[in-house]
């Protein structure tokens, strides 16, 4: 086993739940449960497919994509913050619905009921392992730069404040219903992020391409006890699983269904040690009177 190709791929398949994981985080820090990752990441996915496919321009399906996540996302906002409806429940919902809606309109705009037509992506130098794709670099800085946000700026303030003191933030003027809905929109956009990233890495949309990565990254959330750079390095290690299960399949030592689950196992595993002890924010999940 290549240290170094071990290596680049882990970095590659951490990028989707890097994105994913640090948009759990900021709107967990505002006291809002994440379930939803899922379903952000696969309407991001679909929407940069469609927007890359129809423009030609992959930057226009970032976009798209980003819009994708941001429409999941308010849709999830309206419902938990507004109308103040179960969180679990909800993001239930919203991963069942982007699966439902991006099946239809693959099936609308392709023709397929499985996958969309290649579309163009960013990178294909073979050489340099998919480095040259500008959301690879985009998702290794996107940690620390949400870490700055949350511990160093007034709006990073204002999401650690509504997420464990809510009450007292609005005491002091803080409007807790806004900040919970910018949090959770930058939640959805990121999270898309992760599934553009893993779109255009592959030239086209599969259905249910995203395959349970939002709710690893979630497990990374927790793991990481909701701080960015923590749940990047969980991002990371749970990435390595999934390289080592990659690398292992073609060995016939062991059991490929073994190979399969090393993954979730470890993520199991990792979690069944630090939940206990994990302390989430005040007010993760309460809905407000």
């Amino acid at each position: 086993m290549n240290p170094i190709s071990f290596l680049t791929q882990m970095i590659r398949i951490a990028v989707p739940y890097l994105f994913a994981a640090s948009g759990g985080v900021v709107a967990e820090r505002a006291g809002i449960v994440s379930l939803t990752l899922e379903g952000f990441m696969l309407s991001g996915a679909f929407a940069a497919v469609l927007g890359t496919n129809y423009s030609g321009s992959p930057w226009v399906g970032v976009l798209c994509g980003i819009l994708g996540g941001l429409i999941f996302s308010l849709i999830h906002a309206v419902a938990t913050i507004r109308y103040r409806a179960d969180q679990v429940v909800v993001g239930v919902a919203i991963n069942l619905l982007a699966i439902g809606v991006t099946r239809f309109f693959l099936k609308l705009f392709f023709a397929s009921s499985s996958n969309s037509p290649r579309v163009a992506g960013f990178g294909g130098n073979i050489n340099v392992a998919g480095f040259d794709n500008p959301l690879l670099w985009l998702g290794i800085i996107v940690a620390p730069v949400m870490a700055f946000v949350i511990y160093k700026t007034p709006f990073g303030l204002r999401v650690r404040a509504v997420g464990e003191h809510p009450d007292a933030a609005e005491s002091v003027g803080v409007s807790v219903t806004r900040v919970r809905y910018v949090a959770v929109a930058i939640s959805g956009m990121l999270a898309a992020l992760g599934g553009v990233y893993l779109a255009l890495d592959q030239h086209q949309f599969t259905d249910q391409m995203t395959a349970g990565r939002g709710f690893i990254a979630i497990s990374a959330v927790i793991f990481g006890r909701w701080d960015p750079i923590r749940a990047a390095l969980a991002c990371l290690l749970f990435a390595a699983a999934e390289t080592l299960q990659i690398q292992l399949q073609g060995s016939h030592a062991i059991p490929s269904q073994f190979i399969e689950m090393i993954p979730y196992a470890l993520t199991i595993i990792a979690l069944a040690g630090v939940v206990g002890r994990a302390v989430p924010p005040a007010a993760l999940g309460k809905v407000e009177d």
